[in-house]
């Protein structure tokens, strides 16, 4: 899905929570708990997650995070209409917001 060079209404960012679909490919560097393994599987979704963020997202409109390992997703700092672009993503399974404990 193209959706680049949208110009989105919302300009307040917020931290999001992107959770992907399984991937194979995940599932076997997750099960290699080596060293080596382990920075093969961070090389993987970093190259992943940040490839997805530069098909979906105009280049500078978001920050992500960080890529979390244990469950194949980030964070990102988005608006929501970015989150709800991202939503609608290949391979994409959940986008949920941060919510602030009081």
């Amino acid at each position: 899905m193209e959706k680049k060079g949208v110009v989105m209404g919302s300009t307040k960012r917020a931290v999001y929570f992107v959770f992907m679909n399984y991937d194979p490919e995940y599932d076997r560097l997750r099960s290699h708990r080596t060293k080596r393994g382990a920075h093969e599987l961070d090389l993987y979704l970093a190259r992943k997650h940040n490839e997805l963020l530069a098909n979906t997202l105009e280049p500078g409109s978001y920050k992500k995070t960080s890529s979390l390992v244990i469950v194949d997703g980030f964070a990102v700092e988005i608006t929501d209409d970015q989150a709800d672009v991202l939503r609608s993503a290949n391979g994409v399974r959940i986008v949920e917001k941060n919510q602030e404990l009081a």
